[in-house]
């Protein structure tokens, strides 16, 4: 209290506001939220956009109610004290306060490429809006659908809603294992691209039914192939909560991963749930600790596609200890075990490995131990194979990683502005895996510090963002 009232606080950081401020922010949030909308915010989630402003701006499919939500949404009158304005809006999208305007206002707007531009700049989530991108359209999409539901049919004779009633009903029969089969390593094949917080919750329901299945009554047969099923799901469950963030629930997930694969007897799962744990040390920066539980998995399944992985996890380790002869000898071995495995059916799977896959481990290898010529080729090799023929991203957490590498090669030639141009980018992908994205990105800023704090500013203006948000 002081002599004249109550003091008045910052709404940013509660600090005590001078006598002459007679705003809401002291003078250093005010800059931090003047820096903070130099370009719109990249990692919105989906909540963000679940509002009934926006909900029916989206239903109206008209682009200028949309930017009228957007500036009007409660997170910014919260932080700002009043809605985004105009100009600003229209400086991220190229446009004069007076042609925001009209957007609002006007007509909607028709033509499929700006539409497009705007989601893009705005990160407007693709499943809300009424138009399409190369790629994934509606038509499209439902062809997918329907072939991997003929799918379905054609190897077991039921489709996924009659999947379903079996398990509800325990009706379980060779047909009902197969689909299940076929079901879960579709959710396996998604991880890539598909977005995540959709993903887990989509896989930890399948997860408890197969739960539900094994306190049923069972054959010693049908038991082992729940598990092993139930095992592969929580292994995804576990990959996709350690993207979000969520590493608790993540190693609970991966413990239980360990379990099923135990009592199955299935040695790949056994074998994965060690290569998640070498994997959660290594983006911790535990390097150490990393090569036993690599180790580990390789001893229980020395010759299947998951030790492959592991020596690509081992390499990265120990290229990040300083030790580049183990490291190469580490990628020696990967590289000798996947050249006697046959091509995978589905390349696409997670919890397989291919030669596309490889390359992006022996990419990550190549740039810590400095050898920037065989980093740089990988890395180009690794975007070119992850852009489909539509030009979209097939695999948008591999592009992230390349476009970093190549950004960390540029750096070290002392394109500071190329680095930064490249960095940018791999921090707009809409799906990531957050530790790992992390770790990278963080070996980019420590390159940049060596031109001084300003060097790459909008790179580090935009992982700051990255590394603040929950």
């Amino acid at each position: 209290m002081s002599a004249s009232g109550p003091q008045r606080r910052c709404q940013g950081c509660q600090s005590v506001l001078a006598a002459d401020n007679t705003a809401r922010l002291c003078g250093r949030c005010h800059r931090d939220q003047r820096d903070q909308l130099r370009t719109p915010p990249a990692e919105l989630r989906n909540e963000f956009f679940e509002t009934p402003e926006f909900r029916a701006a989206f239903e109206s499919q008209h682009i200028g109610k949309v930017f009228k939500a957007y500036r009007s949404h409660p997170r910014h009158l919260r932080l700002f004290g009043k809605p985004l304005n105009q100009e600003l809006l229209g400086r991220w999208l190229g446009l004069s306060q007076a042609q925001v305007s009209k957007l609002e206002n006007g007509k909607a707007e028709q033509n499929l490429e700006t539409l497009r531009n705007y989601a893009r700049i705005l990160h407007l989530p693709r499943h809300l809006l009424w138009f399409d991108f190369p790629g994934q359209t509606r038509l499209l999409r439902a062809v997918e659908a329907s072939r991997e539901k003929d799918s379905l049919i054609a190897h077991t004779g039921m489709d996924t809603l009659e999947l379903l009633q079996r398990v509800r009903a325990s009706a379980i029969n060779p047909a009902t294992i197969d689909a299940l089969n076929i079901t879960i390593d579709q959710l396996c094949c998604e991880y890539s691209h598909a977005d995540a917080r959709a993903l887990v919750a989509t896989a930890k329901q399948w997860l408890g039914k197969m739960t539900e299945l094994l306190n049923g009554r069972l054959t010693l047969a049908q038991h082992r192939d729940v598990l092993n099923d139930a095992g592969m799901l929580a292994l995804l469950v576990g990959c996709l909560e350690y993207d979000l963030g969520n590493t608790r629930a993540a190693e609970a997930t991966r413990h239980m991963a360990m379990k099923l694969g135990e009592e199955s007897g299935d040695s790949a799962i056994v074998a994965w749930a060690h290569e998640m744990l070498a994997w959660f040390h290594l983006t911790a920066g535990r390097y150490a600790a990393m090569i036993p539980a690599a180790e580990a998995g390789v001893l229980a399944a020395p010759s299947q596609s998951v030790a492959v992985q592991l020596y690509g996890q081992q390499a990265k380790a120990y290229a990040r200890m300083g030790q580049a002869e183990e490291a190469h000898q580490a990628l020696e071995s990967g590289r000798a075990l996947l050249d006697k495995l046959p091509y995978p059916e589905r390349p696409e799977h997670h919890f397989v490995v291919d030669p596309d896959k490889w390359d992006f481990y022996a990419m990550d290898t190549y740039r810590i131990v400095g050898e920037d010529q065989l980093a740089e080729r990988n890395a180009n090799e690794v975007i070119r194979r992850s852009v489909n023929p539509e030009g979209e991203s097939v695999s948008p957490m591999r592009n992230a990683e390349a476009q970093l590498t190549l950004a960390v090669i540029a750096a070290r030639r002392g394109d500071i502005d190329e680095a930064a141009a490249l960095g940018v980018p791999a921090l707009q992908h809409d799906r990531w895996s957050r530790p790992s994205l992390l770790l990278v990105a963080g070996e980019l800023e420590d390159e940049l510090d060596n031109y001084g704090a300003d060097a790459g500013a909008d790179f580090r203006e935009m992982f700051g963002d990255v590394k603040r948000a929950r």
